[in-house]
């Protein structure tokens, strides 16, 4: 069975209660209403029978059914015996004789009859019906008995359960429609739930909410709860679909890293392939072959093992195997890789401007090589005569180095991959165009090592800057005014 016939069925249920509790009530109300009335009328006929009956001539029926017309009137003896009997009379009825036999006379007290009225309901002799009586004693200690046919009272008794039962009926079926029709609206925002719900399992579609939420009505909690449920279970696809991405860009990137390093290996062991069958075909006799051939196996080797070492360096932190940590002048290492920088490229001018002294902790040959390889970064992908500043400073508890240039800069989609392992922005990958493409990742990976954080700011024509952010020494100094020398000494292109 449906709620909605439920909830009809159970108001149908409480009406047909109280429809019969105001029945019943009603009928007894009046059927005690009957009894009362029909009694004050035996008491006010007792007192001109009585009469009729104790005068000194003896009573006939005539002259009791004058002043009693249609009542019943029995008279007994003391021990009980029927001296009169007048039959109850109802137009268009046979007579009523009432069972004398099932009257129910008063206690007897010391022999007496007690001197209260009792009024009792008798059967008819005649199976005409019933009586109700009124007995008493007399003064002559006969006791009178009088009676009125209940016929009308019964006949009235059941008209009243008819209309009951037809007014109840109307009542009962008046009620279930409008419970019908309640129901049918107060359940109305449930159907929209289910129509949601439905919807949402038919087509998968879990971006819809189900209506009604703002109400404070049970509905309303219902639907409340179901849009937490719905939110949870959209956060749940989504971490499944953020995880199924994430493991198929995991394995996108093996395979291309797979195939970079087969790359990139590739070419060196073709070389010293080369170099080895051009050493088998003679070149051992003769000095200048076998020197080019010697030293470009050199060379390949040396490109083999740096290869080897960066990737052996990325899996080291990849791992999280920790690194040296001693306080550092990042001052005086940077000043050490702009020197060797423009020992190897005076075609780049470097500039530094240091702003204050920058003292951190972490490993000093790693940050080195995070600072060589922006520069050499710098030469690899800019046109030479292109200039580079450098500079080093304090925020908010942290070391700042900037390595900015003026070259020709990158797009949006080369900057979202520049830290990317063996990303090159070249797609012929010709060595004459970059490395092995893991310098920048190297420092990405360098950096967030040291707890830093990276940054690159660039666009077309506007060349490239990358700010990195380090956390400070606990007891760093900051730079004083005149503690080193002016920043014009420091600042001058070489």
């Amino acid at each position: 069975m449906s709620l909605r016939a439920r909830l009809v069925a159970g108001t149908s249920l409480v009406a047909f209660v109280a429809l019969s509790t105001a029945g019943i009530a009603t009928y007894t109300a009046y059927s005690r209403s009957q009894l009362t009335q029909i009694d004050d009328t035996l008491q006010r006929s007792h007192e001109p029978i009585e009469q009729v009956v104790t005068t000194g001539t003896s009573a006939s029926e005539v002259d009791i059914e004058r002043v009693a017309p249609g009542l019943y009137v029995a008279l007994l003896d003391g021990n009980g015996t029927s001296q009169l009997q007048i039959p109850a009379r109802e137009p268009g009825h046979e007579p009523l004789v009432a069972d004398l036999d099932d009257l129910t006379l008063p206690p007897r007290i010391t022999g007496q009859f007690v001197d209260r009225p009792y009024f009792s309901t008798l059967g008819s002799a005649s199976g005409g019906g019933e009586l109700r009586v009124r007995t008493s004693r007399l003064g002559n200690g006969n006791v009178l008995v009088v009676g009125l046919s209940l016929h009308a009272a019964t006949r009235s008794q059941r008209s009243l359960v008819v209309i009951e039962s037809f007014v109840a009926a109307a009542a009962l079926l008046v009620a279930a429609a409008i419970g019908w029709v309640l129901v049918r609206v107060g359940l109305r925002p449930l159907l929209r739930v289910e129509q949601t719900a439905l919807l949402i399992a038919d087509g998968g579609d879990l971006d819809h909410d189900v209506p009604g939420s703002d109400r404070t009505t049970e509905i309303g909690r219902l639907a409340r709860a179901l849009n937490t449920m719905l939110e949870r279970i959209r956060g749940a696809f989504a971490e499944r679909d953020a995880t199924e991405r994430a493991l198929r860009d995991s394995e996108e990137r093996m395979r291309r890293f797979v195939a970079d390093v087969s790359h990139e290996l590739r070419t060196p062991l073709a070389a010293v392939s080369a170099y080895a069958e051009l050493f088998e075909r003679g070149a051992r006799d003769h000095p200048a072959d076998l020197e080019r051939a010697l030293r470009g196996i050199e060379i390949e080797s040396a490109r083999m093992r740096e290869l080897v070492e960066e990737l052996l360096l990325l899996a080291h932190l990849d791992e999280g195997r920790p690194l040296a940590n001693a306080r550092l002048d990042l001052n005086e290492i940077t000043v050490d890789a702009i020197s060797a920088a423009r020992a190897v490229s005076p075609e780049w001018p470097i500039v530094l401007r240091a702003a204050s002294l920058v003292i951190i902790d972490g490993d000093s040959s790693r940050i080195r090589q995070v600072i060589d390889n922006l520069l050499a970064n710098v030469r690899t992908h800019t046109p030479a005569g292109t200039s580079t500043v450098v500079a080093l400073d304090t925020r908010d508890g942290r070391g700042v180095i900037t390595v900015s240039d003026n070259g020709p800069g990158m797009t949006a989609d080369e900057a979202a991959h520049v830290f990317e392992r063996f990303y090159r922005a070249d797609p012929s990958r010709s060595r004459s165009s970059g490395g092995a493409g893991l310098g920048m990742a190297i420092v990405d990976a360098l950096v967030r090592a040291h707890r830093g954080v990276i940054q690159l700011d660039t666009a077309p024509g506007r060349g490239v800057t990358v700010t990195i952010s380090l956390p400070l020494s606990a007891d760093n100094l900051q730079l004083a005014d005149g503690d080193l020398d002016p920043p014009a000494s420091r600042t001058r292109p070489q």
